[in-house]
């Protein structure tokens, strides 16, 4: 158990102490947006400044599964198991057809162009929810220079009826997004600012009000240092594993530091997958990481 840190008596049976950090592949140049395909026993990931989806087996390694991507960054599936994508280049959140095709569901808010839509996660109803801060309009890396038209916002889409509403409108630089198992709590990442009790910054969590898709009572839940959480995800407890500068930290529902997964460099996104999803996956800046741990991803798309 090298590789974690128990600082609370808790995070002890959520890792093993025979499992260690694994490098998976590394030579990319910044990898986001992790996914699992339980049906086909892959992963697919983002090379942000490469302009590519990345597709890793454990019989195969990796290879290309899309390229160019129009930058993509985050993922995850909806309900019928299809890729639902952030697209810095395309400015859009786009869903790729069981046959393939990519269909685009929103680029636009009255009109006017998103900026970079980074993270976003499916609900149990089909909607989707997900993060707009402009961070692949700001440079010609991650995508190309724009101006932005919106506000950072936090969005809800529903393809039933190409509905769009604005779900926060205060976040500053609203990143990575995760439901808790029973979706009446909502975390999102805000890395515009440093923490501060005062404004909330940090880790944030909303309650889901009984409608299923109004936020209230915003409060400030944990600030992970060094450097700030990007991509989270819950486990079947409603522990919250977050990336970090330091690898990963593990929090639990009250807010509570339990523990950290070390890494040689930063993480800035995870998912859990393979067996029983029992297994994490880091994309960590260059690098791609896994580890076994005794506990079990809450979303199984």
């Amino acid at each position: 158990m090298n590789d974690c840190e128990i600082i609370d008596p808790r995070f002890r049976p959520l890792v093993l102490a025979n499992a260690a950090l694994e490098k998976l592949a590394e030579g990319f140049r910044w990898l986001e947006g992790p996914v699992w395909f339980a049906d086909q026993q892959c992963l697919l990931f983002s090379d942000i400044p490469n302009d590519r989806i990345l597709r890793w087996t454990a019989s195969g390694g990796v290879s290309v599964f899309r390229e160019p991507s129009r930058f993509a960054n985050g993922h995850t599936r909806d309900r019928g198991g299809r890729l639902v994508g952030c697209l810095h280049g395309g400015r859009s959140v786009v869903r790729t057809e069981l046959d393939g095709c990519i269909t685009t569901l929103v680029d636009r808010c009255r009109g006017k162009r998103l900026n970079s839509p980074n993270d976003v996660v499916v609900k149990s109803d089909g909607t989707i929810w997900f993060s707009d801060p402009p961070y692949g309009i700001q440079t010609d890396y991650e995508g190309g220079k724009r101006e932005s038209e919106l506000p950072a916002n936090l969005y809800r889409f529903d393809p039933r009826d190409a509905s769009l509403t604005v779900l926060a409108d205060d976040i500053v630089q609203p990143n990575g997004l995760c439901f808790s198992p029973d979706e009446k709590r909502l975390y999102v990442t805000e890395t515009g600012l440093q923490f501060d009790p005062a404004t909330h910054r940090g880790i944030l969590v909303y309650d889901i009000a009984g409608d299923g898709h109004t936020l209230c009572n915003r409060c400030a839940f944990y600030q992970a240092t060094p450097g700030n959480a990007d991509g989270i995800r819950c486990d079947e407890s409603g522990n919250l594993w977050a990336s970090a500068g330091d690898g990963v930290h593990c929090i639990a529902p009250d807010g509570t530091l339990l523990g950290k997964i070390h890494t040689p460099c930063p993480v800035s996104n995870l998912c859990f997958g393979d067996r029983h999803y029992s297994r994490l996956f880091l994309c960590a800046s260059q690098t791609l990481y896994a580890i076994w741990v005794n506990s079990r991803g809450a979303q199984r798309p």
